[in-house]
């Protein structure tokens, strides 16, 4: 049975790689922000849509409903102990997502968002797409920025030179090769994908240009469609929110399948205590974070005896 048959009609593939677990400080943390990542991508309003995850490690969790793994044997890119420029990992993550669109092509999508593991996107997306067909593509140009650390949002212009998680193409755009499947080397995925793995697959700072140049002028997305999460201590760019920023608030995190980490009082603290506040209060973190568990245990005691 065709899997377009077993799902309706498949409007929009969210694709996203995993790391090499040999590239990867800590696995288990990269497992985490993965179900994360996908709580918030099967959190669409359209049923029209289908998930695909290409790694070197199946997660260890069950995966929800419309996701699937695809299995690859790449080496790492890189020796986990030694600096390298960032084009290994480019070609790992494009030659990656390659299969993925390998992947996608027996569900017959439309279109094509590729997201990165670790960020989060609206639950319209799908919807949207369903009910604009026939066009070149669109760009978040303007999304949110995110700190599961503090609980914290801040609007993120420009959000297309900062995040991967920022495109809807067509299928057809991507030019996925007939003559390969899922099993296909690195090697054989890079040279059918020419340059299309560096300019569009594996990076996405330029490739508004590189659409454009190629006839097809992308539109803005008209709502904020995508959250670029910091501080998870698994981002390749290091990247952190510094300074003042907004709570996650009760629709945000419903339009984005974001779960807050903190509770409102710490959340605040956060968001609004200044930078110097925050560093002398960080000595103190462990005090606070023990009277908190003896609060919350007298609490559940008083409740049981009343």
């Amino acid at each position: 049975m065709h899997r377009r048959d077993r799902y309706g009609t498949v409007v929009l593939a969210f694709i996203t790689s995993l790391r090499h677990p040999r590239n990867s400080k800590d696995y288990a943390r990269v497992e985490r922000l993965l179900l994360e990542t996908l709580r918030s991508v099967t959190n669409q309003t359209s049923e029209e849509f289908v998930v695909i995850v290409v790694g070197n490690r199946a997660p260890s969790f069950p995966l929800p409903e419309r996701v699937h793994f695809v299995k690859v044997d790449f080496r790492a890119p890189a020796p986990k102990t030694v600096r390298v420029s960032r084009s290994p990992f480019i070609r790992d993550k494009g030659t990656k997502i390659g299969v993925g669109l390998i992947a996608a092509r027996e569900f017959s999508p439309d279109y094509v968002m590729i997201f990165d593991a670790d960020d989060f996107v609206h639950r319209d997306l799908a919807a949207f797409t369903a009910q604009n067909p026939g066009q070149n593509g669109w760009v978040v140009k303007d999304g949110w920025m995110y700190s599961g650390a503090r609980s914290a949002l801040r609007e993120q212009p420009n959000f297309n030179r900062t995040c991967g998680t920022c495109f809807v193409i067509p299928y057809e755009a991507y030019g996925v090769p007939d003559e390969l499947d899922v099993h296909a080397t690195r090697e054989q995925v890079r040279v059918a994908y020419g340059e299309r793995l560096s300019k569009i697959i594996g990076a996405h700072k330029h490739a508004a240009e590189w659409y454009a140049a190629h006839d097809r002028p992308l539109q803005p997305l008209p709502f904020r469609g995508a959250v670029y999460h910091v501080d998870n201590g698994e981002n390749h760019s290091a990247n952190v929110m510094t300074g003042r920023a907004r709570p996650l608030n009760a629709e945000l995190s419903a339009e984005f399948g974001i779960r807050r980490r903190h509770g409102r009082l710490l959340t605040l603290w956060a968001c609004y205590a200044s930078d110097p506040m925050r560093r002398v209060m960080t000595p103190f973190q462990p005090v606070v974070d023990n009277l908190k568990r003896v609060y919350r245990a007298v609490r559940q005691t008083v409740r049981r005896i009343t």
